[in-house]
């Protein structure tokens, strides 16, 4: 039964440390997507996956000018990094 409750534990931990930031900005004033891509590139991001997140935050995968692999959240209307893992 401990065994039990111990892995529920963790599974709720485990879930809330995966959810990422949320954004609150009417979808109607987002930066279009190619414009926040082309800025990136141009700061030497090498971007493998660009999507929205659930919390609907812009959100890419991949690696910055050092090559250090990275997550990061950007608010959709300015372009600002939001969070990063």
């Amino acid at each position: 039964m401990k065994a039990l409750f111990a892995l529920l534990l963790c599974a709720l931990f485990a879930g809330s440390a995966v959810a990422g930031p949320t954004c609150n900005v009417p979808q109607e004033k987002w930066m279009k997507e190619a414009e926040l891509k082309a800025r990136l590139e141009a700061q030497g991001y090498q971007i493998k996956t660009f999507k929205v997140s659930q919390g609907q935050c812009y959100e890419i995968y991949g690696f910055d000018k050092a090559g250090q692999k990275v997550e990061i959240y950007f608010d959709p209307q300015t372009g600002a990094v939001v969070a990063s893992r």
